[in-house]
Formats: C-alpha cells, structure tokens, sequence
C-alpha cells in the first residue's frame, strides 16, 4: 500500500474544495469538461460537478479513488474517476474547459496541463510554497514547494485572471497563506 493510499484509508468525507476553487467558482462556465488532476478524495471534483460541469478526476490513490466514487454514487453525481499516474499520462491536448490542481506539483507536467486546457479554459491552481507561515503544513521536500512567483512562470504561456501569494506579509493569521493560487486562462485561438 502506497502513502496516499494510507493517508485515505480512514476517510469518511471529501474535505473542503480548495480554496482557489471555493472563493473564484464564480468565473466556473456553465458547461463543459472539467479535470481534477491529483484530486485525493474529491472534493473539488465534487464542487466542479455541482456547477453543471463533466468532470474527470484522477489520482494516483487506488484508495482515494474508490472513496470519490462512493462520495458521488452518495451524492447521485457522475464523476469519471480514474486511478491514473499523470506524470506517465497527460492529459491531451485541448480537451478540458477547466482544470483543477490542488497541492500538487510536478513541475514538468506544467507545459502540458495548459496544453490540455481547449482555447478559453481556465485553470484553478493552488499549492505549497517555501515561504511558508507554518513550517510544518504541506511538504518538507523543497523540490514540491514553489519558489516566490514560480507559480506564474510555469504558467507564462496563460493569461493571469488571479494571483494570490502573500507569504509571510503583514498579518500571518489572516488570507491565504502558505500557498499560492493562480486562476489563468488560456487565450483563444492557441
């Protein structure tokens, strides 16, 4: 048994979206194809149906997968999930209309996750940095911690629509913190 497949073994509930998708789920577009890549036990794969969306989710968790798909079959929504090392397999191009990571970084899966989004798509990225509040939320390993601004470097080919990354700036207990967040749009007609 894997980490991950630990670490989901004793769940019994989705947890909250992230909050990139919970406070900017007001720029989700009405239909389309939504991927949830690294999506753990769903809940923002959960979120993203709940809009009307058809939603793929995949994680590397054989566990975490058949939780999400109890928590849909509970909540009587379709979710394509899969058990799917996406380092190995990509998603293709230009086939999703949003797509979601959530405190998950593989940094040359970058290219191809705005290559997967159709002209027009959003992304919904939010994840770990080195500059960090609490030294003891998220990874230890630096190789998963994005650098200051690192976050809208591996997306430059996309249009920021919002960016969030306040560090360790003015009051701590307050906002996002640990992480970054960037909501971007791929331009039409790419």
């Amino acid at each position: 048994m894997n980490k991950w497949d630990q670490r989901y073994g004793d769940a019994t509930a989705p947890g909250e979206p992230s909050y990139a998708l919970r406070e900017f789920s007001y720029l989700l577009p009405q239909t389309g194809a939504a991927l949830d890549i690294a999506c753990g036990l769903g809940a923002d794969a959960l979120l993203l149906v709940q809009h009307g969306l058809n939603v793929c989710a995949w994680d590397s968790s054989v566990v975490a997968i058949e939780k999400l798909q109890q928590f849909a079959h509970e909540r009587n929504l379709n979710i394509a999930a899969q058990c799917r090392n996406v380092v190995a397999e990509p998603p293709a191009a230009s086939q999703f209309d949003v797509i979601v990571v959530s405190h998950f970084l593989e940094r040359a899966l970058c290219p191809a996750i705005a290559n997967a989004l159709k002209p027009g798509g959003l992304l919904f990225y939010q994840t770990f940095c080195v500059d960090k509040v609490d030294t003891n939320r998220g990874p230890s390993n630096a190789d998963f911690l994005l650098h200051r601004n690192e976050l809208l470097r591996l997306f430059a080919t996309l249009d920021v629509v919002a960016y969030q990354e306040a560090g360790t700036l003015g009051d701590v207990t307050q906002g996002l913190r640990d992480r970054a967040l960037l909501i971007a749009r791929k331009p039409a007609g790419t």
